[in-house]
């Protein structure tokens, strides 16, 4: 009771400010009563306070105000919309491997990994970051693969075709050593339910830190940075990539938000250092900032490694609760994702209506330079249409909705245009 009563005097005593009460009484034309702090002994909601023109004036105030703050410019372009998931709930499966010198075994093992989460009924399997082989210099270009070639040039990105395919999931490959035009990228590739590669995320953060007396790493001597944010449209929800050292950067995972996303995932391997300080609060600070998902994976602990990964797998909710965890060791565990969540937390707190756009901005440079504008398509209500005409407006730099798919002939003159039906929208013009 006591700190019920001292929360209501600290509130009452900005309602009793003299400016503000004489705020009200010009805007509701209401007198305030004369009020006492040292007569109030209970707890006194506002409602017993003033009549309703009054509370009626201040939330005129509360409202003009929050509308000053031009939360929508907080996001350069408008961000948009979160879309309705193919799926509001569904499991998902985390798979911590160890990983050794034999490819061939680590393409088995990953298999068989895949293969036991989706018998205990995951729709989305997420694999540790450079699963296929050990964390080395040598290794890494020893193992690298031609991910574009595919085939025999990647047998890897062969065996996630094949089983997400066979078994209808879809699959965040973690991550592996990529070769592309002389150069090397740890990469991850995104396999939709029909074995299509949907999507292929190059790490954009490179892992470059030296703590004497703990660790000393330059990844920037073996790989290149991606140049690429990506965000993928799958069977389970629109999911954003990045992997390991991605996860430092907020503005990647705001962007992510920004641009739809239900889900984050960070394929990992937190060294022994940075592991215990670091991994599981950054999985809860994106989280909780964006009001989504977050998935992590990494491989499991090897002390006979010459780089020893934390472990520590992790499913994190929209409001940074730990969903599921694993210990350090090789595990595989299945948890569930319910997206009817992320409304309610975003009902619960409103931080996208709270933004100052006013004082801050978050640029999609990669949205921004599409061209200088944007088709923003309206839907004709033509349920069960092979062809739906979409009204299309152009906007200057901005987008108030989903956008154009360019999958279809835009007619100059009056903007509008007839293509195929599509179920989803992109997260920016193609």
């Amino acid at each position: 009771m006591k700190s019920t009563v001292s929360s209501s005097l600290l509130n009452l005593k900005y309602l009793l400010n003299p400016n503000l009460r004489r705020r009200l009484i010009s805007l509701t034309s209401v007198s305030i009563p004369k009020l006492s702090l040292s007569s109030i002994t209970n707890h006194t909601t506002l409602n017993n306070l003033f009549p309703s023109s009054a509370t009626s004036g201040l939330r005129t105030i509360c409202s003009s105000t929050a509308s000053s703050f031009k939360p929508e410019q907080a996001r350069v372009p408008s961000a948009l919309p979160l879309p309705a998931p193919p799926l509001t709930k569904f499991n998902m499966g985390l798979c911590q491997l160890s990983v050794t010198t034999d490819k061939k075994r680590n393409i088995s093992h990953a298999k068989s990994a895949i293969e036991e989460a989706a018998s205990k009924g995951a729709k989305l399997v997420l694999l540790s970051e450079m699963w296929n082989t050990p964390y080395t210099k040598g290794s890494f270009r020893a193992f690298a693969e031609d991910i574009d070639a595919g085939g025999d040039a990647s047998p890897s990105t062969a065996m996630l075709s094949e089983v997400s395919k066979r078994l209808k999931v879809t699959i965040i490959g973690g991550s592996m050593p990529e070769k592309s035009g002389g150069r090397l990228y740890n990469t991850c590739c995104v396999f939709g339910s029909d074995g299509e590669l949907k999507a292929k995320h190059r790490k954009i953060h490179l892992f470059d830190i030296d703590i004497p007396g703990k660790i000393t790493y330059k990844e920037s001597r073996t790989f290149t940075a991606g140049e690429t944010p990506t965000v993928v449209d799958t069977d389970v929800g629109r999911i954003g990539i990045g992997i390991c050292y991605d996860i430092r950067f907020q503005e990647l995972a705001m962007m992510y938000a920004a641009r739809g996303a239900h889900l984050l995932c960070y394929p990992g391997a937190f060294n022994m250092t940075t592991g215990p300080l670091h991994w599981e609060i950054l999985q809860r600070a994106r989280a909780t900032d964006n009001q989504l998902y977050v998935a992590t994976c990494s491989s499991a602990r090897d002390y006979g490694s010459c780089y020893v990964a934390w472990g520590h797998s992790s499913l994190v909710g929209p409001f940074g609760e730990i969903i599921a965890k694993t210990e350090p060791e090789e595990a595989i565990i299945i948890a569930e994702i319910d997206y009817s969540f992320l409304e309610q937390r975003r009902s619960n707190l409103p931080l996208n209506k709270q933004r100052r756009g006013d004082l801050y901005q978050l640029v999609d440079i990669q949205r921004l330079d599409k061209g200088s504008h944007t088709w923003s398509i309206v839907p004709l209500n033509l349920a069960g249409k092979e062809q739906v005409p979409y009204a299309c407006g152009e906007e200057a730099r901005t987008c108030e909705g989903p956008i154009c798919r360019r999958e279809h002939t835009h007619n100059n003159a009056s903007r509008d245009s007839v293509g195929p039906r599509t179920d989803t929208v992109e997260s920016f013009t193609a």
